[in-house]
């Protein structure tokens, strides 16, 4: 009983001091009210007092992980015993799984019980699960009647209760706009016309029975591609990042940056911004970053001189940044291949540099902040440049190792074909082993308290030893992905694999290593941790799994109405023509679209609504804008949604961290990510920043890539010192001015090259012929169409694009491309263009059977112009001159 007092007081005392320590340091919240704003939105925040319920739903979580490695695992041995489901059945059990546990995990209202599970959820569960089900139980049923148009009233029935509870299910789960926005399609497909529709996007207006058969029993609504991409990749993934942090990757990758960057002027925020880019590696949600680096990093950061807005709007930039991140990008990587149709690999290579430009500005964004302030390091200051000569020569070691590593493989699978996957192994197993005895000599990773009297910060020597078989994991994910170029769903379960593994081995052989006698101790520790890795997969799923569902809803609603072909037309309306306008809104309603929406769902919506927009209001004003570009464009601007007021959900996590305003935490966020607002708008005008066209199978290619690298971080940090004010010195406007002006010429010289010289040799449409005959392989022209609209009956005009792939004489290069030419004189018409070639798709929105008839307006081919790098040398003459005029005033070191 002594006992248990003294527990019980220590207890008190525990949480008076824990208390005591986060009123010091400003914060709103204590850890577990943290903790539960992160279950809130992610996992659910209910936790059932009665054991049997609380088993139930984790049994139903583990159930569903179990269920997913299932059927991921590649090679179907058990094939010969148990049916193997298609994707039209695994879909409906993956909705069923998401649905009941959004009812079992999330209340319906904040003031909702949470310590039991009131009989309405239970309803609604069961009736949620019942509808989804159906679609699996009576799939072949529903082959033969709703998907083949006939419907029946049972199945319409079904069908309309399956929508409202899915819907009901998605507000639980990630607020109420998905719901709202999903709502507001729904009434627009059914309606069709009213006072607040446009007369260019209304039309008749779909039956009931239409409505509900194209979104609930045919495979293109609810079932369709986004559940499809959920159910086959996204699932693997977020499980995948679940057991690396249930196995301490997570604490090991703040740690890492923490030692790396903590010895710096603004040390923590460096390390704030480096540990969530790791962590954006494993976690898919921005508010779980901002809450698993931010509750270390904000305090310490507002240690150094930080204020508490902007230290929250460091942690916030930096994590929101995450999910821009390949491999894995909050999941869009595969709803990018989906709805592309372009190799995943393709995504990662688009995507990449964008990406890491971004965080390297982030850092810099910081440094010149702690700069600024005069911040002081924690522990002995050490150089910043000294710190990135070493990360890049780390960084060329593992990359040599890793090319190493292909060609021994290559060797092993020419010597010894048969043998190869077995060496392959044994060798992985000795690595893991060897990397988990080299752990064992030192002690495991605590997490540390910011809030401790004395901070101190580690050295990379005595950490990175302690993790490094969690880089393994990872090695494997990007092996298959990138160098056997297998599918993402195949590479996610063999990476998925080795982290089960991992998971239960590590600390057994830790402490073998070590010489302690709990073995079997630490086996059950482990299966413990792989169970609660597989619950925690499962339940950070369920938003997921019910956002791609319910985000069907608009998918379907663009493919069954005009909305999708016409809004380019009300944007272009909007915007008077301007293509900088156009884009402007297209990115503000991105914005909107995406508040209070996860990273999945805002994707789907914005990409679905926004993305073909881009393309064909590029093309009308004559600029050919690739289509991962556009994509790539609406993704990052749905993405700053989660930093941008009022919603900001990232924003106010990182409020109730730091004890700052969330508004103002938002909007000093939002100033911070200016350069990842800036760079959709730089990768649209100059789409090779996202390498589009580099073919990175050649060494010159490579060599390309690496100088556009190059060259985009410099312009960027130019950027970030612009934006900021402060470069060597505080900045005058007419210095900020003057660097805005060379990252600008550095990222878009072909815009200082327009102004001075054409960017084509303008021809007659007679000549098309003669110049399709003269182009050389690899040229491209530009034919600017010109015809009636199909829909409006107004005249419509367009860019096609034609590249030369091959040798040949003119006629056969025009039907590979699929014109069908119609001479008329001098003017030359054309014919409605072959069914499914590139022109095809690019002017099927023309009238060809109208009085008017469609023609070529013109011809364009590429001028011979000045090299656009000329104009480097005005851009890097006056970027010197801002460097004189600085030096003059610089106080201190710039790096």
């Amino acid at each position: 009983m002594s006992d248990q007092n003294n527990s019980n007081q220590s207890s008190k005392n525990h949480a008076t001091n824990q208390a005591t320590d986060e009123q010091a340091s400003g914060r709103q919240f204590t850890d577990e009210e943290l903790q539960d704003l992160v279950a809130s939105s992610d996992a659910g925040a209910r936790a059932p007092i009665d054991q049997n319920v609380a088993w139930l739903i984790s049994g139903l979580a583990l159930l569903w992980s179990l269920f997913q490695l299932w059927i991921a695992q590649p090679q179907l041995w058990f094939g010969q015993y148990l049916p193997v489901l298609n994707a039209s059945q695994t879909r409906p059990i993956h909705l069923t799984f998401a649905i009941v546990l959004a009812f079992l995990a999330y209340p319906a209202f904040k003031k909702s019980p949470r310590d039991h599970i009131p009989i309405y959820d239970w309803v609604l569960a069961i009736i949620g699960g019942g509808c989804t089900m159906y679609i699996f139980v009576f799939s072949s049923t529903l082959a033969f009647t709703a998907r083949s148009g006939l419907p029946t009233t049972t199945q319409i029935v079904i069908g309309s209760i399956g929508i409202l509870v899915l819907l009901e299910a998605a507000r639980r789960a990630l607020g109420p706009a998905l719901t709202i926005v999903g709502s507001l399609f729904l009434l627009y497909a059914y309606m069709g016309q009213g006072w607040l529709i446009p007369d260019l996007i209304s039309h008749e207006g779909l039956s009931f029975t239409a409505i509900i058969n194209a979104q609930w029993l045919d495979t293109a609504g609810v079932f369709g591609i986004p559940l499809g991409v959920s159910t086959a990749f996204v699932f693997l993934f977020v499980l995948f990042g679940s057991m690396l942090d249930k196995a301490g990757a997570g604490n090991y990758f703040i740690k890492l940056a923490f030692a790396g960057l903590g010895h710096l002027r603004g040390g923590p925020a460096k390390a704030a911004v480096v540990g969530s880019a790791m962590t954006g590696l494993i976690s898919g949600s921005s508010i779980a970053n901002v809450v698993t680096t931010g509750t270390f990093t904000i305090p310490l950061m507002k240690r150094v001189g930080f204020t508490a807005e902007q230290a929250g709007s460091v942690e916030v930039a930096s994590s929101v940044n995450g999910q821009l991140m390949p491999p894995v990008m909050g999941a869009a990587a595969f709803l990018m291949v989906e709805f592309i149709g372009i190799p995943y690999v393709e995504v990662i290579k688009h995507a990449f540099i964008p990406a890491v430009i971004s965080y390297i500005a982030l850092v810099y964004i910081v440094h010149l902040e702690a700069l600024k302030k005069d911040m002081p390091a924690l522990g002995e200051s050490k150089s910043f440049l000294g710190m990135i000569i070493k990360f890049l020569v780390g960084f060329a070691v593992f990359g040599a190792m890793f090319t190493a590593l292909i060609y021994l493989v290559r060797f092993l699978e020419a010597n010894m074909a048969g043998a190869a996957s077995t060496i392959m192994m044994v060798g992985l197993l000795a690595v893991y082993i060897g990397l988990v005895f080299v752990a064992s000599k030192r002690p495991d990773l605590e997490v540390d308290d910011p809030n401790a009297k004395e901070i101190v910060v580690p050295t990379v020597a005595d950490v990175y030893p302690t993790g490094l078989h969690y880089i393994l994991p990872i090695v494997v994910l990007v092996w298959f992905l990138m160098v056997e170029q297998q599918s993402p769903a195949k590479s996610a379960f063999f990476a998925t694999s080795l982290m089960l593994f991992i998971i239960i081995t590590q600390k057994p052989l830790k402490a073998l290593f070590r010489g302690g006698s709990d073995f079997g101790g630490q086996i059950s520790e482990g299966i413990v941790d792989l169970k609660e890795g597989l619950i925690a997969g499962a339940r950070n799923m369920i938003g997921i799994g019910v956002a791609t569902a319910a985000a069907g809803i608009i998918v379907a609603t663009v493919t069954k109405t005009p909305i999708g072909t016409e809004l380019a037309g009300l944007v272009e309306q909007l915007s008077g023509g301007v293509l900088i306008i156009m884009l402007i809104l297209v990115g503000i309603f991105s914005l909107i679209l995406g508040m209070g929406l996860p990273t999945t769902a805002n994707y789907i919506v914005v990409s679905s609504l926004m993305a073909s927009v881009v393309v064909s209001l590029g093309a009308q004003e004559g600029l050919i804008v690739p289509l991962i570009a556009a994509h790539l464009f609406v993704f990052y601007f749905g993405i700053m949604a989660d930093v941008t007021p009022p919603v900001g959900l990232a924003s106010f996590a990182a409020a109730a961290v730091s004890g700052g305003d969330p508004i103002k935490t938002g909007f000093t966020a939002f100033f911070y990510s200016m350069r990842t607002v800036a760079l959709p708008f730089l990768f649209i005008y100059n789409p090779a920043l996202i390498l589009y066209g580099v073919d990175l199978g050649t060494t010159a290619g490579v060599l390309q890539a690496i100088w556009i690298f190059v060259l985009a971080t410099f312009a960027m940090l130019l950027f970030a010192a612009a934006t900021q004010g402060y470069f060597l010195a505080k900045s005058r406007l007419y210095e900020s001015a003057a660097l805005l002006v060379v990252a600008l010429t550095i990222f878009l010289p072909n815009v200082w090259l327009d102004t001075f010289q054409s960017p084509f040799d303008e021809l007659p449409a007679s000549r098309f012929v003669e110049a399709v005959g003269a182009a050389q392989p690899g040229d491209r022209l530009r034919l600017r169409i010109a015809g009636p609209d199909i829909d409006t009956g107004g005249t419509a005009e367009t860019t096609l694009l034609m590249t030369i792939e091959e040798e040949g004489d003119a006629q056969s290069r025009i039907d590979a491309l699929g014109l069908l030419l119609i001479e008329d004189g001098d003017a030359v018409n054309l014919d409605e263009p072959a069914f499914g070639s590139s022109a095809g798709e690019s002017l099927a929105d023309f009238d060809f059977y109208g009085d008017d008839p469609v023609q070529i307006a013109s011809v364009q081919r590429p001028a011979d112009r000045w090299p656009k790098e000329i104009f480097y040398i005005p851009a890097l003459l006056l970027f010197a001159v801002v460097v004189m005029l600085q030096r003059r005033r610089q106080t201190k070191p710039a790096f």
